[in-house]
């Protein structure tokens, strides 16, 4: 269930990712619902601030800057695979 709420914070996230970065550019944003329930300047603040008020799988944080950057990450690795 997770899983699911988040990725529909996700997909808010993307589908109205250029008018939040207008408002709130280089800010954590705290998603529950689809709606943008905090920005905070730090990961950290985003976080604390939003655990007070709701249990934890129930929102997301998202840094709200332009470009698929926002909502992916490349992770490399030595290993090799045959």
């Amino acid at each position: 269930m997770a899983y699911e709420n988040l990725k529909k914070e996700l997909d808010f996230f993307i589908k109205h990712q250029d008018e939040l970065v207008k408002k709130h550019r280089g800010k954590f944003l705290v998603l529950k619902d689809q709606k943008v329930i905090g920005a905070y300047t730090t990961i950290h603040d985003a976080y604390w601030e939003a655990q007070k008020k709701h249990p934890l799988g129930t929102f997301a944080i998202q840094r709200c800057i332009p470009g698929p950057e926002a909502y992916t990450r490349v992770f490399h690795s030595r290993a090799i695979f045959h």
